[in-house]
């Protein structure tokens, strides 16, 4: 079975007011590792060591594109230093993914990162939105134009299992088709709504094949199922502990 984690992006507004019982909070609830979206304003040590006492891994942690640009070096030592195996970009805003000219410039610079966090021992890695699967780039959607264009070496895969079910596309297919480079899952359920984006909600509640995605992921010898839910009907805390019951009782 995977590992389960948590992107903690999903308690952004949690952490905001206490990071650390928050940490402490996920650890109880049962995941045994986090993705960090922010550190909480604590050094690297502290951290490193609240992660020790709650017996939480660091999985990696979801850096801007920006902030890859302007500090990757720190970003890697610290990401290092509390033990993560995997740095991800996490989202490209819009005046970046314009056209194929502006893409081929991020390709260029996602290999260059890639190939300097390689370098200094950490995987990069790319988390999809819906966006990368509606865009067409030469042909294709632009997600698949992003691994095609960027070498393994330097980029591997970080599927959000659903946004790519939004967007109208086999998220099953896609793990096969990555297959040996997609070591983290999102695992996220959505319910589909008419001429808008579709809303997320706890795993087991939408239209996500999630026993299907974490198959495929086990299959495809990923490392990591991560549970994210981007906006929350419940307080955040029930929500990823509804989720956490839901993994318990149909795939532990």
């Amino acid at each position: 079975m995977n590992n389960i984690g948590l992107q903690m992006y999903t308690l952004r507004e949690e952490t905001a007011k206490d990071f650390i019982g928050t940490l402490k909070a996920v650890a109880d609830i049962g995941y045994n590792g986090v993705e960090f979206a922010g550190y909480g304003g604590l050094e690297a040590f502290q951290l490193k060591e609240l992660l020790q006492g709650f017996n939480l891994k660091s999985i990696g942690s979801h850096v801007s594109y920006q902030r890859l640009l302007d500090a990757l070096d720190e970003e890697i030592e610290f990401n290092l230093a509390i033990g993560s195996r995997y740095i991800i970009c996490p989202h490209l805003t819009e005046e970046y993914r314009v056209d194929l000219a502006t893409w081929q410039e991020v390709f260029d610079n996602l290999e260059k990162i890639g190939l300097r966090c390689a370098e200094k021992g950490i995987d990069f890695c790319y988390h999809n939105h819906e966006f990368e699967l509606t865009q067409q780039l030469d042909g294709m959607p632009a997600l698949d134009k992003l691994f095609q264009s960027v070498s393994e070496k330097a980029i591997k895969v970080e599927l959000d299992t659903c946004w790519v079910f939004d967007a109208g596309y086999d998220a099953i297919a896609y793990i096969e088709k990555y297959a040996g480079r997609i070591p983290l899952i999102h695992l996220k359920d959505i319910q589909k709504r008419e001429n808008s984006r579709g809303l997320t909600v706890e795993l087991g509640q939408g239209e996500v094949d999630l026993l299907a995605v974490a198959a495929a992921a086990k299959k495809a010898g990923s490392e990591w199922l991560i549970v994210e839910q981007d906006h929350c009907q419940n307080p955040p805390l029930v929500s990823i502990e509804n989720s956490m019951n839901w993994i318990k009782k149909n795939l532990i």
